[in-house]
């Protein structure tokens, strides 16, 4: 029988998935699978709100390689949307190459911290939300609604921990020597 940490940890890895499925729609269908790439985005945010609550629930606590790379698979998803936006032909390969030889820099600079990973994210969100309310209207909006919805839930916990923690990541960063790890 699944425990709550399970389920938690196949939502992550359903995320880790969505890298070769944007993939696979970037070449089998192009700009015409927008809609389909859109959605799956909302699929990737929805998993992702849910998995550590989830997770939190479980009868039984342990850790997981999944569950301890969530950021890295939030990061792969991003990757899927930025590849997906060059396959059809939104985003040119040269800009999706500098974009991705930067942060390659960035992280081997100053390692994978949450903050730049998180950053590193909202562009490609960002583009493709904008793609969308421009080609796939309907989709775009859902996506937008979906962020609202996802502040308005998470309210009480969003002003008080994920933006301060944000901003404190970056703070550190600066901080810190350039290629250490604490």
């Amino acid at each position: 029988m699944l425990v709550a940490k399970q389920v938690a940890d196949l939502f992550t890895l359903s995320r880790l998935m969505l890298l070769l499925v944007y993939i696979w729609v970037g070449l089998a269908l192009g700009a015409d699978g927008l809609p389909l790439a859109g959605l799956l985005l909302v699929y990737s945010w929805t998993t992702d709100i849910l998995d550590g609550p989830i997770a939190r629930r479980s009868s039984r606590y342990y850790h997981s390689w999944i569950g301890d790379h969530d950021l890295e698979v939030d990061m792969a998803v991003a990757t899927g949307v930025m590849v997906y936006l060059m396959l059809s032909g939104y985003m040119s390969l040269p800009l999706g190459a500098v974009y991705a030889l930067l942060w390659v820099f960035i992280f081997w600079r100053w390692g994978l911290q949450r903050s730049p990973g998180m950053l590193y994210q909202a562009p490609l969100y960002g583009a493709l939300i904008w793609i969308c309310l421009q080609d796939a209207f309907y989709t775009g909006v859902l996506q937008v609604f979906w962020i609202l919805a996802a502040v308005v839930v998470t309210w009480p916990r969003f002003p008080r921990e994920v933006v301060p923690g944000f901003l404190s990541g970056f703070r550190g960063l600066i901080r810190r020597k350039p290629g250490s790890k604490g």
